[in-house]
């Protein structure tokens, strides 16, 4: 694995309960991403994923300590940010793209991973796989990404699913798609994956079983409007990660 300057970020990695929280690869709103960074902070988050922005960086990091992930599917753009200060970079978190048509195809992520690579050699690279793929080809375009340096493999797949039902059953239902890619990929590659998209307190504790070494989570903390609900929800989805309870304040 790259080197990388958080060793609290490889430690809940190899615990295999770290949580990311992703603020939206489009989401430039700087009062929003910081709400969101605090909040992730506060509840005890491992890392957070924003949008590739030098000028949101340096905001972030200004008032969160933890590790800063930036996702956007433009190598230069990803670069920009990290010579900002961001920790790591991830090429993906297409859900944005797809209510527009966008889809990547596997030859697009190979040469966006070499771009970024050649452009960011010793950074912290984290790649999603588009779940718009088969099951069988996520799993063959997850080894191709390690091969080509690829730290950590993303899954995706909460917009393609469609609950038939309410309550715990419907969220297990909307979290299916991203389970059962971290399933098969993580059965294929040596480097960790990140269990992401759709997921939910009743969910994360299925990813890590899938095989998952953590979980990045979005919709479920950013849709709600209260800071304060917000790092509860953190709080609620580390306590699901690590199956222990965690003091509301200390």
């Amino acid at each position: 694995m790259t080197t990388a300057p958080n060793s609290a970020l490889f430690d809940a990695l190899a615990q295999r309960r770290a949580l990311k929280v992703i603020s939206g690869l489009q989401n430039f709103h700087l009062p929003s991403v910081l709400k969101i960074t605090r909040a992730a902070q506060e509840g005890r988050a491992t890392w957070v994923d924003i949008a590739a922005s030098p000028e949101l960086v340096q905001q972030v990091r200004a008032q969160v300590e933890l590790p800063i992930c930036v996702s956007a599917v433009d190598p230069q753009q990803l670069a920009a940010a990290v010579h900002a200060g961001a920790t790591a970079a991830e090429i993906g978190n297409y859900d944005s793209f797809y209510d527009s048509g966008r889809v990547f195809s596997p030859e697009e992520v190979l040469e966006l991973t070499r771009q970024t690579r050649a452009l960011l050699p010793r950074t912290l690279l984290s790649v999603t796989v588009p779940h718009t793929l088969p099951l069988d080809q996520q799993a063959e375009l997850a080894e191709k990404l390690e091969d080509l340096g690829a730290d950590l493999i993303q899954t995706e797949g909460g917009t393609s699913a469609e609950p038939l039902h309410g309550g715990s059953l419907g969220l297990i239902e909307k979290a299916a798609p991203t389970l059962a890619a971290a399933y098969e990929i993580s059965r294929v590659v040596s480097i960790p994956v990140i269990c992401a998209s759709g997921l939910s307190t009743v969910t994360v504790p299925m990813a890590i079983g899938a095989g998952a070494s953590g979980v990045g989570v979005g919709k479920a903390i950013n849709q709600l409007q209260d800071e304060v609900a917000m790092v509860a929800q953190v709080r609620a989805l580390m306590e699901a990660l690590a199956g222990i309870r965690i003091p509301m304040f200390v």
